[in-house]
């Protein structure tokens, strides 16, 4: 069986609430989707996140650096318990947890990969550990990762003319990678030329943001912006690309992003909420959108955002970007704390 069609599997297997077995040493259960009647363990595998937030780093095991951890109960855990310990928005009507034990963690590859495994599920990272009955595990290898995750398997899939409100002038691509059931898409803007950079916009899928006009980003309105600057681009004789990136919730999926929303609603902000769920604030696949633009022939760039990481990010995965152009917007009462986060947590130029 080939690496890819192992991690297809594996991300179906968690999905579906069964087990995995990783590198023929850990077997785990998904504690948000694990089946299974009477299932427990000894130990939970949790994100370095997570157990900062169980007051857990002051033990010598849990300290490592962004590594996962390993722990032990009084009690054993079963899928209740594993849940409750899973999903921080459940720490108030669970506020009582513990006293957990870190324990040494022998197979740190493996753990690493189940916790990417578990974000590319969009499930909470979080395992029963050797779960009793395991049932039959889906295997897995850390190393399949790399070669799922290989840009090269994406092509395009087909494309047509697309007449938009912003510009009548539009060309829309679809994008489809044999591993990956995300299809991404560019919406070409004006008469594509090889004498002038195009203006380019990486936009990540935000349901909440574009398409039900949330206010509590500014997902919708930075889209809107950035397609009626394109137009203007080709009116004036250029052109522009937009990036439609199927990385909701930059990249942590869209139930997990809500979860986001609900830490938000008792204080958390962006950052904070996404390291209680003991994920990533930035998971976004900036190789996908550099091999996006190489495929359309696409070569400097001039790129709208106001993440100079993002700049770094596309061009250490071989874009070129010429420019970086402001893409500013006035905030609303809803966002405007989460816009403060963007400037003074993740270097936003606002």
């Amino acid at each position: 069986m080939t690496p890819e069609r192992r991690v297809a599997l594996a991300i179906d297997a968690l999905r579906h609430g069964w087990p995995i077995r990783l590198d023929d040493c850990l077997t785990l259960l998904p504690a948000e989707t694990g089946l299974g009647d009477g299932v427990a363990a000894g130990q939970m595998l949790i994100s370095c996140a997570r157990a900062v937030t169980l007051k857990l780093a002051n033990q010598r095991e849990a300290a490592v650096p962004e590594a996962p951890v390993l722990i032990r109960g009084a009690d054993p855990f079963d899928l209740a318990s594993a849940r409750a310990l899973a999903d921080p928005a459940l720490d108030l009507a669970t506020p009582l947890k513990g006293p957990f034990l870190a324990e040494p963690l022998a197979h740190g590859e493996a753990a690493v990969a189940a916790m990417t495994l578990a974000r590319l599920a969009g499930i909470l990272p979080a395992f029963l550990v050797d779960p009793e009955p395991a049932g039959e595990a889906q295997e897995a290898r850390s190393s399949d990762l790399a070669a799922w995750s290989d840009v090269i398997h994406l092509t395009i899939a087909s494309r047509a003319h697309l007449p938009v409100a912003a510009c009548e002038s539009a060309e829309i691509v679809a994008f489809r990678s044999a591993n990956d059931l995300r299809e991404h898409v560019a919406l070409v803007i004006g008469q594509q030329r090889s004498d002038r950079a195009p203006l380019v916009r990486l936009h990540s899928e935000c349901l909440t943001g574009d398409i039900l006009g949330s206010l509590k980003c500014d997902c919708g309105p930075q889209l809107d912006a950035a397609l009626r600057a394109m137009a203007d681009e080709a009116s004036a004789g250029g052109w522009g690309v937009l990036l439609y990136l199927r990385q909701e919730g930059r990249g942590i999926g869209l139930i997990n992003k809500l979860r986001a929303y609900q830490l938000q609603d008792q204080g958390f902000d962006t950052v904070d909420a996404n390291n209680r769920l003991g994920l990533p604030s930035e998971a976004r696949d900036f190789p996908v959108a550099a091999r996006m633009l190489a495929l359309l022939g696409v070569g400097p760039i001039r790129l709208m955002t106001n993440n100079p990481a993002k700049v770094e990010a596309l061009r250490g995965a071989g874009a070129e970007v010429a420019e970086r152009v402001p893409h500013r917007l006035p905030p609303n009462p809803h966002n405007a704390r989460y816009l403060d986060t963007k400037r003074d947590r993740t270097g936003h130029l606002l």
